[in-house]
């Protein structure tokens, strides 16, 4: 029997589980195939990329510079910044996942480690396994490639004047991204004013001109992030 054929009845309960999940990437990626598209860049290829990356705000970043002619280098160290927090996940989710795993397996599913499939799988009890693993990111991978898909080829028979206009949608994704946990909670609020503030300031003051966009990026948000972990540290919860 194939190792790397997942378990029906676990694979089921895990696709059940990420379903919602793929329903709410079709949206989020139908707003990347716009811009993708609108940006120049094929439709095909703009579904290959989600195809082979589900990282939402990091793909949205790295396929802006691609479209802005950055640099390679701009353009990795743009992308592992903003998805240094998939490593911090995955080394979290590997405390759960049975022993006799082996690493192709591990290695397999880890591609489907995005946020939403992180909280799903860490609210789970007990040990997950390799079919139910398989069964959570295959729904999200397809939901997220789907909305592309339809994004990228709306575009492309749209009027030229019509899909740059829906480049607004771009803005608006990325301001409900932040809203609702700003709203919950100041530290974040706080973190997020401060990354703005230090990327207008290296945006518009004369000396830090040479800058591209890609590494004020990179600047204001390790700066952020890291005044936001000296004034606000997580509390760890103490047992009695």
């Amino acid at each position: 029997m194939n190792t790397y054929l997942p378990c029906k009845k676990e694979f089921v309960y895990g696709f059940k589980k990420g379903f919602p999940i793929a329903l709410g990437y079709v949206p989020v990626s139908f707003t990347f195939g716009l811009m993708a598209v609108n940006g120049g860049i094929s439709p095909l290829m703009a579904v290959f990329i989600s195809l082979t990356n589900l990282t939402s705000a990091g793909q949205f970043a790295g396929t802006n510079l691609i479209i802005n002619n950055a640099g390679l280098f701009e353009i990795t160290m743009t992308t592992f910044v903003i998805n240094i927090r998939y490593i911090l996940m995955s080394l979290s989710l590997s405390q759960k996942i049975k022993p006799d795993t082996s690493l192709t397996q591990r290695l397999i599913f880890g591609f489907g480690i995005t946020d939403e499939t992180f909280s799903i799988a860490s609210m789970e009890e007990g040990k997950l396994s390799y079919s139910y693993m398989i069964g959570l990111i295959l729904g999200p991978i397809i939901g997220w490639s789907l909305g592309t898909a339809l994004g990228a080829f709306t575009c492309s028979a749209l009027p030229d004047s019509i899909s740059r206009a829906m480049g607004i949608a771009l803005y608006a994704m990325f301001i409900a991204i932040i809203v609702p946990p700003a709203k919950k909670s100041r530290p974040i609020l706080m973190i997020i004013v401060i990354s703005i503030a230090i990327n207008i300031l290296l945006k518009y003051i004369p000396l830090f001109s040479f800058i591209s966009s890609g590494f004020r990026t990179i600047i204001s948000t390790i700066i952020a992030a890291g005044i936001g972990a000296f004034l606000w540290p997580l509390e760890e919860n103490k047992e009695e």
